[in-house]
């Protein structure tokens, strides 16, 4: 237990943080070091070690336990059976995903454990179909990756997966893809699964189901307000500026954002109010303007 972490340092958060910042962390960290992301040697442990974290100190039980008598409440004989490897199973391999599990019929967790591949369907939109729970079998998983506007919009693809054993060549599948993934979704098709990978954009910047863009404005636009048109993820819209905006005022666009994954509505765009500085002014400018600072 020695070189165990503590399960609050390895989530980022303080020991008084709520169920909302730990899976805010959990979801962030996971993102992170997502094998099917991450690349580097370190990416499975780290996975492997935020999913345990967060398997703990999402139960009030096993939190409890925990801040009671640390990685030890977890140990053979410590009463709650072990965290990680112990005498009831170990640590197992769904996909690129690890999850524990019982050797024995008895759950070290108890019968609420959440299995974090479960949690990422939870979290990025997984589960459009087939088998569920502990039953599962193995299956193959896939990665695509896509335009930014073709996941907040939807888009079907053309795909060719491997057929059966290796070197018995491939099959083509058509694949529908709902509007709103992010990268690390994972869909579930009938025998396989596609996780996404999401291109970003440089217009765009997503934060959950909200849209971020950073529109500009000159120093009199912002002085004396009025009407600017921006972009958006479906067409341009006008809105409008109020007088005496200051760099970094966020406007708010409600229903712009991008669809929620599972259910009906939108998130939200924010056109987050940048100033334009002019680089080379002409002799007539600046004397305007200095004129206007000794007015000021």
């Amino acid at each position: 237990m020695a070189n165990k972490r503590d399960f609050y340092e390895v989530l980022g958060v303080s020991k008084s943080a709520n169920d909302v910042d730990i899976k805010r962390a959990y979801r962030k960290l996971a993102l992170e070091w997502h094998p099917d992301r991450n690349k580097s040697s370190q990416a499975h442990d780290k996975f492997k070690e935020i999913n345990e974290a967060y398997a703990v100190l999402s139960n009030k039980e096993k939190r409890a336990a925990y801040d009671q008598f640390g990685h030890q409440a977890f140990a053979p004989g410590g009463g709650m059976g072990g965290a990680g490897q112990g005498p009831f199973g170990g640590f197992g391999q769904q996909g690129p995903f690890s999850y524990t599990y019982s050797s024995g019929g008895a759950n070290p967790f108890g019968n609420d454990f959440v299995d974090p591949f479960e949690i990422f369907e939870q979290f990025f939109g997984g589960g459009f179909g087939g088998a569920t729970g502990r039953g599962r079998t193995r299956r193959n998983s896939y990665q695509i990756e896509i335009d930014f506007l073709d996941a907040v919009h939807g888009v079907t693809k053309e795909v060719m997966v491997p057929r059966g054993e290796a070197g018995e060549g491939s099959i083509h599948k058509t694949i529908k893809i709902p509007a709103g993934v992010d990268s690390g979704s994972r869909i579930r098709f009938d025998d396989f699964d596609i996780v996404i990978a999401v291109k970003p954009s440089r217009k765009f910047q997503r934060e959950g189901d909200d849209i971020v863009v950073i529109h500009e404005v000159s120093f009199i636009q912002a002085a004396l307000g009025g009407i600017e048109e921006v972009e958006t993820i479906d067409k341009p819209v006008k809105i409008r500026i109020p007088p005496g905006t200051q760099p970094g005022t966020l406007i708010r666009l409600r229903g712009h954002g991008v669809p929620h994954v599972r259910g009906a509505g939108k998130g939200d765009q924010y056109v987050k109010v940048q100033l334009k500085i002019p680089t080379h002014l002409t002799h007539e400018q600046r004397e305007l303007l200095e004129k206007l600072d000794k007015t000021m």
